[in-house]
């Protein structure tokens, strides 16, 4: 309790946490759709088209977060309509705009301004780098995610497990998987303040993970991963603050640490 008390008396660090907690509850969320529909490495893709927007954006002294937002609901939705309207496989095409942003956006990097303080905070993730704009964006981000599984929790379970029914049914699939794409791809802008390009697909992959091993039922497993990630998340903080090691990577071992367990503990049950 005494470690929580000295985190709260710093602001930069409460604005962390606040963010930290809303943007980790939203990744969990949408995570279980995407993991279900095999979408769960959309994170890592988005998160490299997301430093290739930033790069250019620093490197032409344009504000980050406004232009990588654009850029990044745009390849979303793009990667939604590439695997369906044709033959290539969604992780296929996930590669193919993961490799080729990041490679856009390390060439910029090298021949512009260099490994600079905010390129580096957007690649590794930074704890400092959480502004009170991230917050506010954070916020409305988690009222939206909040309000899209409350009040069309059945709609969004019948998208997950069954499109062609849904889509029978009379429901607008279409619509519903790009309001799923915009919102993962505002979550992914803003986590990676916190966690880094290269972590922050991992908010999106064990919660749910982690969730899918001790539960069966879909409304179960969307409660369970919303808790088990904003826990991670402030177990991570803690651990951080303490060891003084990146947020970003103590959240994901703690993460790590929790799947494992119930990968464990699940094993040594079905033995028994």
């Amino acid at each position: 309790m005494s470690i929580i008390g000295e985190i709260l008396s710093y602001p930069f660090l409460v604005r962390a946490l606040a963010g930290g907690i809303m943007i980790s509850l939203c990744a969990s969320l949408l995570g279980v759709s995407l993991v279900l529909k095999r979408y769960s490495m959309i994170g890592d893709g988005l998160s490299h088209l997301s430093f290739g927007a930033l790069s250019i954006a620093v490197a032409a002294g344009w504000s980050p977060l406004k232009v990588s937002i654009p850029i990044v609901v745009a390849g979303a939705i793009f990667l939604l309509r590439l695997t369906e309207r044709s033959k290539v496989r969604s992780d296929a095409a996930i590669a193919v705009i993961s490799a080729s942003a990041l490679a856009v956006g390390i060439t910029v990097t090298s021949l512009t301004t260099g490994m600079t303080t905010d390129v580096s905070s957007y690649m590794f993730g930074s704890i400092l780098a959480m502004t009170k704009e991230d917050l506010i964006f954070a916020a409305f981000l988690s009222g939206a995610v909040l309000c899209l599984f409350i009040l069309f929790y059945h709609r969004v379970f019948a998208v997950t497990f069954d499109e062609n029914f849904t889509k029978a049914t009379g429901v607008k699939v279409g619509w519903y998987n790009i309001l799923f794409a915009v919102l993962t791809a505002v979550t992914i802008v803003l986590g990676m303040r916190m966690m880094g390009a290269m972590l922050i697909s991992s908010l999106i992959i064990f919660p749910a993970l982690t969730s899918m091993g001790i539960l069966k039922s879909f409304l179960g497993v969307v409660v369970a991963s919303g808790l088990i990630s904003i826990c991670c998340f402030v177990v991570g903080m803690i651990i951080s603050y303490e060891w003084s090691i990146p947020a970003g990577a103590s959240v994901v071992l703690v993460n790590l640490g929790v799947f494992l367990l119930c990968t464990c503990f699940r094993t040594a049950a079905g033995r028994k």
